[in-house]
């Protein structure tokens, strides 16, 4: 059977009347029976490439996720669709009922972890019952050159070779061409079953800039980002400190999350914010992987990301409902400091591919040009030179050739003894002479007072240009000492071009966006929330699961009078619409 067959139960189900992108290529190699690799932007809409056939084919689907709180997540919206779904992992209290199920056919999809998937257990609860499909979500996590490699993922191959009738489709948002290789290898599926969707993400905003003052920072982006959103901090303390300070300033509810709290308190701080229409978490990067929730609206990174792949999956977090949403990175040169400060604890054997990925961030925090290019050209992809939805693009940037400034910031390093901070080496380089600089005669250096004016002003974007380029290196007490690039730099063989500060943007552009994408304050559609919201805690869901602010937007400006007019606006299924038709209906016809 075909995806074009598939339209009309598309339609039944979950409300679409298309495939949207290279759904429909998946979904045809599901149906035919052929091993796939597909590789979808978060927010594509990869689940639907492996639930609409659970509802399709005979057999029920096995899905293999990495956390619980994903697979509960899936499952809500599933069983909201009308597909009869479960999990078995070891918080489920039904697991004796749910294996029952399985063996009697009564399921149609099946959530479990790649630790319960490869034991013994459930080879044998699977050949009780043969599977009409495997699929493997976030199957980065098989290869070693992935962002988040679980050794796991690695074990599943023995148990999709014991079944060697039933197809696989292996999911993910984020592989470059190397890991996309070694995933077909490692799950053993031809070249020819990939189907590589692009990675773009244009609804997603992307901010880049130096970390000066970051609770003001963060508190500002908040308050021109109303919604949903994570703000994702280097550290435990962090994530608390930053969690008591945003909530102080923006008077929205803001909780803390990382894998120290308890379980608990993890659990209840998750919920809450599935729950929210507008709530904050600031949080490790423990939290998130496992959250499949469509309306987050923005993501904001304190401190450098582990890498590009990281990157993109965290701020592909946000905006999964297509509607517009931003990512804003905050960045020092200590970061990158740090991040090659822990290269040394790395096994030899990685650390090569890791200098690689940080230099490839480093680039992307620098560059004047386009970051969504950059970012797509690191995914193997030819975007156009312009995105027009990046900071880069929305206000560019003036560069600087800073080449000169660049020998002279490194020359006093050297003359100093590549043993003191930025602010020294400034106050050298700027002639501000006091005590701690003439008691070691450094205002008889050379390099004392050359620099003044507009020059002066540089340094700082300099040095943090400089560490993350691997000319200076910090040492362990907070000195600057030449890297690697260093000598090279200092001598003019590399060109040194930097960025001008942007202009500060006034917050009005992006508040007449997000108003523009969800509009608040319209008597309608404030009213639909509300009932949605009324709904929801009947039903023990999160909001978005009734409908997404989208399906409210199309009410509000449609309002449609009956069920059948309720039914033609996309994702308002015939569960859905049998569950939740005449509340909404109700509504409209009161305003």
């Amino acid at each position: 059977m075909s995806a074009d067959a598939l339209l009309p139960l598309l339609k039944s189900t979950f409300g679409f009347d298309a495939f949207r992108g290279k759904q429909a290529d998946v979904v045809d190699r599901v149906m035919t029976g052929e091993n796939t690799l597909a590789v979808m932007p978060t927010g594509a809409g990869k689940s639907l490439t492996y639930q609409l056939p659970a509802v399709a084919l005979t057999g029920c689907v096995v899905v293999v996720s990495p956390l619980i709180a994903l697979m509960h997540d899936q499952l809500r919206g599933a069983r909201a669709a009308g597909i009869r779904a479960a999990s078995l992992t070891s918080v489920d209290a039904d697991f004796a009922e749910t294996r029952q199920a399985y063996r009697d056919g009564a399921l149609d999809l099946l959530y479990i972890a790649p630790e319960r998937a490869t034991s013994e257990g459930f080879r044998t609860l699977m050949e009780a019952r043969t599977p009409a499909l495997f699929a493997i979500d976030e199957a980065h996590c098989v290869s070693e050159w992935g962002h988040d490699f679980r050794p796991d993922y690695r074990l599943l191959r023995p148990l999709l070779d014991a079944f060697p009738a039933v197809p696989r489709l292996a999911l993910t948002a984020t592989a470059d061409k190397h890991t996309r290789e070694d995933i077909l290898l490692q799950l053993g599926i031809p070249a020819e079953g990939l189907v590589l969707a692009g990675f773009d993400r244009p609804n997603i905003r992307y901010r880049v800039t130096p970390r000066v003052s970051p609770a003001k920072q963060l508190t500002d982006f908040i308050a021109a980002n109303p919604g949903p959103g994570i703000v994702y901090c280097p550290t435990r303390s962090g994530t608390e400190r930053l969690a008591e300070q945003l909530a102080k300033a923006t008077g929205r509810p803001v909780a803390a999350y990382h894998a120290g709290l308890d379980a608990e308190v993890r659990s209840r701080v998750q919920h809450d914010f599935v729950a929210s229409e507008d709530g904050i978490v600031t949080a490790t990067v423990a939290f998130g992987m496992g959250i499949d929730k469509p309306d987050v609206r923005f993501v904001a990174h304190a401190g450098l990301p582990k890498s590009i792949e990281s990157y993109y999956q965290e701020t592909g977090r946000a905006g999964r409902d297509g509607d517009p949403a931003e990512a804003l990175m905050l960045w020092g040169a200590d970061d990158f400091a740090k991040a090659r400060m822990r290269l040394s604890e790395l096994p030899e054997v990685r650390v090569a591919g890791e200098r690689v990925r940080l230099n490839a961030l480093a680039a992307l925090v620098e560059t004047v040009e386009c970051r969504r290019a950059l970012l797509l050209r690191h995914f193997g992809e030819t975007p156009p030179e312009r995105c027009g939805n990046c900071d880069n693009c929305l206000e560019p940037a003036a560069q600087v050739d800073a080449t000169v400034l660049a020998q002279k910031l490194l020359s006093a390093v050297y003359r100093t003894g590549q043993s003191f901070g930025a602010g020294h080496i400034e106050a050298v380089l700027t002639g501000r002479s006091d005590e701690r600089i003439a008691s070691r005669g450094h205002d008889k250096l050379s390099v004392f007072g050359i620099v003044a004016g507009e020059e002066a002003r540089l340094i700082k974007p300099l040095v943090r240009t400089l560490v993350a380029r691997e000319a200076l290196e910090t040492t362990e007490h907070g000195g600057l000492m030449f890297g690697p690039a260093g000598r090279a730099m200092m001598k003019g063989e590399t060109p040194v071009l930097i960025a001008e500060p942007p202009v500060r943007r006034t917050q009005r552009a992006s508040r007449a966006d997000r108003a523009a994408a969800n509009p608040v304050g319209d008597p309608l559609f404030d009213a639909l929330r509300a009932m949605r919201r009324e709904l929801a805690a009947e039903a023990g869901v999160p909001p978005y699961v009734i409908f997404h602010d989208a399906v409210l937007r199309a009410m509000a400006s449609e309002r449609p009078a009956t069920r059948s007019a309720l039914a033609d606006i996309p994702g308002v299924g015939g569960k859905k619409l049998e569950a939740w038709g005449d509340a909404f209906l109700n509504v409209i016809r009161q305003l």
